[in-house]
């Protein structure tokens, strides 16, 4: 039986990872590290910030990751007004709210990026709980920001559909014993569905809350 449902927030709720990639480009050049547009694919896998951070300049100190990190959230913060949700989204949520259904969000982000963007559309008080990269210790494929999220919302994880775009995150919903969706953009379909999503859609457009009843028949 559906009984919630747990979003992804870059590239589910919003059409962010143009943006996230820019301002990632934007920092490691400004450290030195020149990347390719096909290496900076990695950043759309639900890492966190901090394993981002490793992943291209080595190892870190503390100050440094916070410092660098705190950069890198400044530069997105710039372009926060050119984002647009997924679209669909919006009806989608209305749909689950009409039927009684809670939702959450939980992302490998970290929270003040994520908070502020949530803030700017006037999304923030829609979601019963909002679980970002800053409450665990491992990012996705680690099932542990999903299991927090279901925890949030007093929902055993086989009754919950989390709605992904990435390959981390598909198999962190499914090592959670969820349900998940895909949202697919760019020719990802085969990705997602390799991973092991239940279902996989271009975006909210194609879904409606009946489709994810029917995953549990």
């Amino acid at each position: 039986m559906l009984a919630g449902v747990i979003f992804d927030f870059d590239g589910v709720i919003v059409d962010s990872h143009p943006l996230h990639i820019e301002a990632w480009k934007e920092l490691l050049h400004a450290k030195g590290k020149a990347v390719s547009d096909a290496e900076l694919s990695f950043v759309r896998e639900g890492a966190k910030r901090e394993e981002i951070l490793r992943h291209f300049l080595g190892e870190l100190t503390p100050e440094q990751a916070e410092s660098y990190g705190a950069q890198k959230d400044q530069l997105f913060r710039a372009g926060v007004n050119q984002l647009e949700l997924v679209p669909g989204f919006a009806g989608f949520l209305i749909q689950l709210e009409a039927v009684g259904l809670q939702s959450a969000v939980a992302t490998s982000g970290n929270r003040p990026r994520v908070e502020h963007a949530l803030e700017t559309f006037s999304l923030r008080n829609r979601f019963r709980a909002v679980v970002t990269g800053n409450d665990v210790s491992r990012g996705k494929p680690d099932p542990a920001l999903f299991l927090l999220a279901a925890q949030a919302l007093e929902v055993d994880p086989a009754h919950i559909v989390v709605f992904e775009d990435a390959v981390a995150g598909i198999l962190a919903a499914k090592a959670a014993g969820m349900k998940c969706v895909g949202i697919a953009a760019n020719g990802r379909e085969s990705l997602l569905k390799e991973a092991g999503a239940d279902l996989v859609m271009k975006d909210f457009r194609d879904v409606t809350v009946n489709d994810l009843k029917s995953l549990f028949i």
